[in-house]
């Protein structure tokens, strides 16, 4: 009993010291996370989850600042609120700085810290980066890809026609998608974008006689947006197939192929440790996410009169009932 208590002590001084050792290397460090978005915004607070997770334990400082683009869509006030995030780096001085999403590449990044002495780590840039020139010798990052062509394969199970429909928020981050679907995947659709509610109501009923299925993108933005309405408008007014390719707006179509935020955090902050251990971004490859969740929606099978396949329901991440 003395000998396997001693070992068990042995073991557990070992795992003590290993730990501190781990997060004495990290003290005095500082990260700086900059989100394009705002908290409260799902994925935001996802991409927010996976770095704290990460960095949990490490006794590095982790500051954030949201830059509120998605409810403040000017110009102007981009233009301003970047400004801030760099007063900001140049007040904190951060070992790392982790960007999320467009805006903060197109506004913050891209603008002024192009091959600057300061470490960048973005994420969420959808599909493509040649807008913000990277990589830079001072960043790399993860891209965010879609799940819009295995969205688009499931609805062809279900649609009578091949005709396909968009309709999100009328945001940057959404116009470029839709760009992405026509030069690389040759996809072409029939593209709304809106700003309000009672527009997005109006442009989904005229969606269901014009196309045979539809991808319902963001709704993050649209001014006036009430879920519980949604949900009624929907299950009343869906006569097609509809995709969602967010999580939070798969109640309103009859399936999602979502990507998981989480992921796009802990890359991030993972790659933000191995630059604080030494390795220079630019040797650290631009990455893009892999993780597509599956999520079906049994009320609006039900409005359509259609049923999921086994394999579909087999390999569902969740399914709303």
């Amino acid at each position: 009993m003395k000998r396997s208590f001693v070992l068990l002590l042995c073991i557990t001084s070992v795992f003590f010291i290993a730990t501190t050792v781990s997060a004495a290397k990290y003290t005095g460090k500082k990260i700086l996370f900059v989100d394009s978005y705002h908290e409260g915004y799902a994925w935001s607070d996802g991409i927010t989850a996976g770095i704290k997770e990460v960095l949990k334990g490490t006794d590095i400082e982790l500051k954030v600042f949201r830059m509120d683009t998605k409810r403040n869509g000017s110009n102007e006030y981009k233009e301003a609120t970047a400004l801030k995030a760099k007063a900001l780096i140049e007040e904190f001085k951060p070992d790392v700085v982790i960007a999320a999403d467009d805006n903060a590449s197109l506004y913050l990044v891209s603008r002024y810290y192009r091959d600057a002495d300061i470490p960048f780590v973005f994420c969420g840039v959808n599909w493509d980066v040649t807008n913000y020139k990277y990589p830079y010798k001072n960043a790399t990052g993860m891209i965010e890809v879609n799940g819009i062509t295995q969205i688009l394969e499931k609805l062809k199970h279900f649609a009578k026609g091949a005709r396909i429909g968009y309709l999100s928020a009328s945001e940057y981050t959404d116009q470029k998608e839709t760009d992405i679907y026509k030069k690389v995947f040759k996809i072409n659709m029939t593209n709304y974008f809106t700003k309000d509610f009672a527009g997005w109501k109006d442009k989904f009923i005229k969606l269901q006689s014009e196309v045979d299925m539809i991808i319902i993108g963001n709704n993050a933005g649209i001014k006036g947006w009430n879920d519980e309405d949604a949900k009624a408008f929907v299950l009343a007014n869906t006569k097609v197939p509809t995709g969602a390719l967010y999580d939070w707006c798969t109640p309103y179509a009859l399936l999602g192929a979502v990507n998981v935020p989480e992921e796009q955090g802990q890359w991030s902050a993972q790659t933000a440790l191995k630059i604080l251990d030494g390795t220079p971004p630019s040797s650290i490859k631009i990455a893009s996410n892999k993780k597509v969740n599956l999520i079906l929606n049994k009320k609006i099978a039900k409005t359509l009169g259609v049923t999921f396949p086994p394999d579909y329901v087999k390999s569902a991440f969740r399914v709303i009932e």
